[in-house]
């Protein structure tokens, strides 16, 4: 028997930097009238796979939360019921309440059309439409029945501007096809195409997962900057991500009887310095996952 099978090496621990919250993020957290989104006993099935399981959480209002956890722990399942994205999954079926503004979202007479308009979804790899930058931000809009060109116009640019890319595109925006943006901007752009919409919560499914570092800290400060309207749910595999950018972190993990639980919610700087279970210490740790 060799030394190294007798003293096996421990684990490599990642070490995680945590960005403080903004003050008064433990506060902020428990004010019942900063709910912006809710789920009460949330479960939802592939067929006869139970892809995640009896989840319960709020999400304050202007906040940022994270979703982490190993793969399949159905981060990015649970993250689709906010919108009813599961509903286009062949099979897919969800148990329980969703709410937005305290109204559930699964009720039969609920507009999905308005629903996504409301909760826009910015995608893991950026997929412009095939047209110019311009239309690609005016479609939303258009569909909606807004004609104006003035007023298309000032969407168009404000949009661009809060999504960061609009000194990069201003004298492009016609002429230049969405398709031929670099990745970064690629993914603001659809960034731009979601604010157009004028929604109240932005879904964010590894926005950044597919892009350079630089690019992936300019999404990082843009979405730090847009909590300050917005409610936005990010689905993250990247620990230093969740903790620079999140005011809540969400735990998902699977056991052979459970999968796609919640183990732990709470402020981001308590999950990442004092866990409450071992299961988000390992993870967080890199013991696992």
């Amino acid at each position: 028997m060799t030394t190294a099978a007798i003293n096996p090496e421990p684990p490599v621990v990642r070490r995680v930097e945590v960005t403080p919250s903004r003050p008064g993020a433990e506060e902020f957290a428990a004010r019942p009238d900063a709910i912006k989104l809710a789920t009460d006993n949330v479960s939802i099935m592939y067929g006869q796979k139970v892809a995640v399981r009896d989840v319960s959480m709020t999400v304050q209002d202007c906040s940022i939360l994270a979703l982490i956890g190993p793969s399949g722990s159905g981060k990015s399942t649970f993250l689709r019921c906010f919108n009813r994205m599961n509903d286009l999954i062949p099979g897919a079926s969800v148990q329980g309440e969703v709410r937005l503004d305290g109204e559930n979202v699964m009720e039969p007479d609920v507009s999905v059309v308005e629903l996504r308009r409301r909760v826009g979804m910015v995608f893991q790899r950026p997929n412009p439409f095939p047209m110019s930058i311009y239309e690609n931000v005016a479609y939303g809009p258009r569909r909606r029945g807004q004609n104006d060109r003035r007023a298309l116009d000032e969407l168009v640019e404000t949009s661009l501007k809060r999504a960061a890319l609009w000194d990069e595109v201003k004298d492009d925006l016609r002429r230049k096809s969405g398709l031929a943006l670099s990745g970064g901007q690629q993914q603001r752009l659809c960034i731009a195409r979601v604010l157009a919409t004028d929604p109240e919560v932005i879904l964010m499914d590894e926005p950044a997962s597919a892009l350079d570092p630089v690019s992936t800290l300019r999404i990082e400060e843009l979405m730090r900057e847009l909590r300050e309207a917005y409610t936005i749910v990010i689905v993250t595999h990247n620990m230093q991500q969740a903790a620079r950018v999140s005011d809540i972190t969400a735990f998902f993990t699977m056991a052979e009887d459970r999968a796609g639980y919640l183990v732990e919610i709470g402020p981001t700087g308590r999950i990442f310095t004092r866990p409450s279970e071992r299961l988000t210490e390992d993870y967080i740790s890199g013991r696992f996952g």
